[in-house]
């Protein structure tokens, strides 16, 4: 049985265009994604005063997001920003580095990509990538692992004593979802790019991730830096969560 109001939003021109598009058509599945984009819209909009604030007070904002592969970062930065106003946010997903950046101090392309003054800076994947993706599919060694946990806190200490405002997201998926996600995209033709070595290695290596997850928990997770761990196999419910944690760090009106 639905509600009114869960009839209501069925009834909506919105609505008859999912289930008109689903080979077979789900209504419960539709009222869920109605009430989810009616409660995303809400929370986009509290987000936009927040990055006024942000502007008005000239701070500088920095939310990283990191998780397994097919945890849905890169979904969980567009539902973060994609109502923001662009000239003062932006969205930071490198490419693996170049020769010249390998022999450069590891953190100086993240350095690069900092936030201005009064501007928000996502980074879809970050220098974390050296404490979990690296180390598991041997792109370091184990010297620059280890220096790279060493220098890690300091670094993100200099950062919040400068003033920045770090806030850290791990998206936090079960094995069974995400080989679910990788069958998906397999069979999608639009979205196969998406695949690469690293993550069709990722279910075979899950137990590797895990430990090295679990190690950069262990050691970054202090009260000056602390993680923010989000449950995603709900995605719809991990952006809800996400931009809801956003708004409670940022003192806006």
């Amino acid at each position: 049985m639905f509600s009114d109001k869960e009839l209501k939003l069925l009834s909506s021109s919105r609505a008859i265009e999912y289930l008109l598009m689903a080979k077979k058509p789900d209504f419960h599945d539709v009222v869920g994604q109605m009430l989810y984009e009616e409660e995303l819209v809400r929370l986009q909009a509290e987000l936009i005063k927040a990055q006024n604030w942000v502007v008005e007070n000239q701070k500088r904002v920095v939310i990283i997001v990191e998780g397994r592969e097919f945890a849905g970062k890169g979904d969980a930065v567009r539902a973060f920003t994609d109502h923001l106003n662009p000239r003062s946010m932006r969205v930071v997903a490198l490419q693996k580095p170049t020769p010249k950046e390998q022999g450069q101090w590891y953190f100086r392309r993240y350095v690069k990509s900092l936030p201005e003054r009064g501007e928000i800076a996502f980074f879809d994947r970050s220098w974390y990538n050296r404490a979990i993706v690296e180390p598991v599919n041997g792109f370091c060694t184990r010297k620059e692992y280890d220096r790279f946990m060493k220098e890690v806190n300091h670094f993100e200490e200099m950062l919040i004593g400068d003033g920045i405002l770090l806030l850290k997201f791990y998206l936090s998926i079960s094995k069974k979802e995400q080989k679910k996600r990788i069958a998906a995209v397999r069979k999608d033709p639009l979205r196969r790019w998406e695949l690469t070595p690293v993550d069709l290695a990722a279910v075979e290596l899950w137990d590797e991730y895990t430990h090295y997850k679990k190690e950069m928990f262990r050691r970054t997770d202090g009260k000056v830096n602390p993680w923010i761990r989000i449950k995603a196999n709900d995605k719809r419910q991990a952006h809800l969560e996400g931009i809801q944690i956003i708004l409670e760090h940022l003192p806006y009106k």
